[in-house]
């Protein structure tokens, strides 16, 4: 078993790790990440919403409350859709915006320029003018990845022009912010130039505008994400890193992001015209079902801990209980440790396997309504898993017996570390005394 350990840890720090760090570090994905995180607040308050205009009651209750409740949303429908969809309805322009502000970071250029450059540049493709009309089609899931790749571009375009000195030059005495507005004339000229006939020709060709056609191409890559293997795959690479000691949540987030927000859109449209749930693997499903207490389902390991009767486990369990709530585990991760630990190597990737599994199983049963909204990540996870299924109660429950597996499966490992600790706490309270000794003898 050490020997098999040593060798998996040497492919990991000698190959995994090299290739994660490349990977993390990478402009576009931490660029595609911070966007994301720029625009979750406006979608986290958009989903929210979804609470109140389509509250947790069966159609044919007799609760007075939840029938004026019910009723209350029928008849103001569309004002109370209006912050929903000036929110999540348009989450490609927040993320657009994001995505190409982060990325101008690396280049050295304005983030507002370009984040207003990508936003142009993404309406002049995804929103055409019928009957005096835009259509807003592609504003939500469905324009996500061609608001990536307009914001990728553009960014690109300008920094290229600035890189060359390609630019309209002012004389000095004329103000920095007029000079500034001349300066972005080329590369506004560019994306218009290059984008709007690429979109007419597609159209032409294809009978399809740009974003429709990369839904067209992605449309395997989203239904795939979609899958037990693909839930498996993202968090064996997930963990793995993680006991590596890199954060490997930043960086599977970053690439699954895309296809969760596509996902959760197509979600809430179905519940909103009153259909089934289609998707099951959205970041609800990752944060709440598969991260109890962080990465690794480390809050029941944080409760066996509290119990211990080696007095720095205990410690470590009473200090890292409480963030554990809210998924913050790294006192349990750094101070146990469960990083670089071979005793914990096995529960700390095969916990949130195999409650992936059982979630998933659940959830494509029937058994457990499926996801749709955004929580923020650090919800409790019973809580969170409750609120992004529209407050349904099978959800906490999933999650229960989710902790209760990982329990079931830390104990042992918890048992055996816990064994080492109390064998080395008896030996150096010993020792002291054995010196003692001999320096009396």
């Amino acid at each position: 078993m050490s020997s098999l350990y040593l060798k998996l840890m040497s492919v990991i720090e000698n190959h995994i790790t090299p290739l994660a760090g490349a990977v993390g570090q990478q402009k576009y994905v931490t660029s595609i990440r911070d966007g994301f995180i720029l625009a979750l607040p406006f979608m986290i308050v958009g989903s929210f919403m979804l609470v109140f205009i389509f509250p947790p009651f069966a159609p044919d209750t007799h609760w007075g409350f939840a029938r004026a409740w019910l009723q209350f949303s029928l008849d103001h429908r569309e004002s109370l859709m209006l912050p929903y969809n000036f929110s999540m309805g348009i989450m490609t322009i927040f993320i657009s915006v994001g995505v190409a502000a982060s990325l101008a970071r690396h280049h050295a250029l304005d983030p507002l320029t370009s984040g207003m450059l990508s936003l142009m540049g993404f309406l002049l493709i995804a929103a055409p003018l019928k009957d005096d009309h835009i259509s807003v089609a592609y504003f939500s899931g469905q324009g996500i990845f061609t608001a990536l790749l307009v914001a990728i571009y553009t960014t690109e375009l300008y920094a290229f022009f600035r890189r060359h000195n390609i630019t309209i030059r002012l004389p000095p005495e004329v103000p920095t912010g007029v000079a500034r507005s001349f300066e972005i004339l080329i590369p506004v000229l560019a994306v218009v130039l290059t984008l709007h006939p690429l979109n007419l020709f597609i159209e032409s060709q294809l009978g399809m505008i740009i974003p429709e056609a990369i839904m067209s191409l992605v449309k395997p890559l989203v239904a795939a994400s979609d899958t037990l293997p693909a839930i498996l795959l993202s968090v064996l690479v997930c963990q793995i890193l993680w006991f590596a000691g890199i954060h490997g949540a930043l960086i599977v987030t970053g690439i699954m992001n895309p296809f969760w927000m596509a996902n959760l859109s197509v979600n809430q449209a179905a519940m909103a015209a009153g259909s089934v749930i289609p998707h099951i693997y959205v970041q609800g499903f990752w944060d709440h079902y598969l991260l109890i207490g962080g990465v690794g389902s480390t809050l029941p390991l944080a409760l066996l801990l509290m119990r211990s009767k080696a007095v720095h486990l205990r410690t470590i369990g009473r200090m890292g209980v409480v963030p554990g709530l809210f998924n913050i585990n790294e006192p349990i991760l750094f101070g146990a440790p469960v990083i670089m630990n071979p005793l914990f190597f096995i529960p700390f990737v095969l916990v949130p396997m195999i409650n992936a599994t059982l979630a998933w199983f659940a959830l494509d049963l029937g058994w457990v309504a499926r996801v749709v909204s955004l929580t923020p990540w650090t919800t409790p996870a019973p809580i969170g898993a409750s609120w992004a299924a529209n407050w349904a109660f099978s959800p906490v429950i999933m999650c229960l017996i989710c902790m209760g597996t990982a329990i079931i499966m830390y104990y042992p490992f918890f048992k055996a570390f816990e064994k080492q600790l109390l064998a080395q706490e008896s030996s150096d309270a010993s020792a002291p005394a054995v010196v003692g000794q001999s320096e009396t003898a």
